[in-house]
């Protein structure tokens, strides 16, 4: 979705948004319960853990070595050149990155993450352009078929739908 902003080698190089940090894991992707299960027999190794009423999400708790809460752990989809998910396996989280749907005031809102490395080398018009021209919408369609996607508000957002 972000692709006429972001390009494939930004985001193959960095990698940001497919490691999460301990404090951060309230950002791992949603699955619903079908592609969990597809993907539960294509990776056995990846473990899954549910993030709401009917959402599951990846756990990475195994991963990490330490108690720190800087401590990252990748996404056990993260091959050596990227996302090894087919397109219709991947999740709606992680095609919408850095974007994501919050509630403000009884309202879904649409929010940039500002810690994403390649969107922070875009003036933010450029942002707002691609989510006013129907991004924005699909967020928050998706958003309110799947209430899990909704992240609670965080600093180091801005809105921008």
């Amino acid at each position: 979705m972000l692709k006429s902003i972001l390009s494939s080698e930004d985001c193959a190089s960095c990698r940001f948004c497919c490691s999460f940090r301990r404090k951060s894991l309230w950002e791992t992707p949603l699955f619903d319960k079908e592609t969990k299960e597809k993907l539960e027999q294509k990776f056995p190794e990846a473990r899954f853990k549910r993030a709401g009423n009917s959402s599951f999400t990846v756990d990475l708790l195994h991963l990490y070595k330490t108690t720190d809460s800087e401590e990252e752990a990748a996404c056990p989809f993260l091959g050596e050149c990227g996302c090894v998910l087919s397109k219709e396996e991947k999740p709606f989280d992680c095609s919408i990155w850095p974007l994501r749907a919050t509630k403000i005031d009884g309202k879904v809102r649409v929010m940039l993450e500002n810690t994403c490395p390649a969107i922070n080398r875009q003036p933010i018009q450029n942002v707002e352009e691609l989510v006013q021209s129907g991004v924005g919408e699909k967020i928050i369609e998706n958003a309110k078929k799947n209430p899990d996607m909704i992240k609670e508000i965080k600093s180091g957002f801005t809105i921008v739908f």
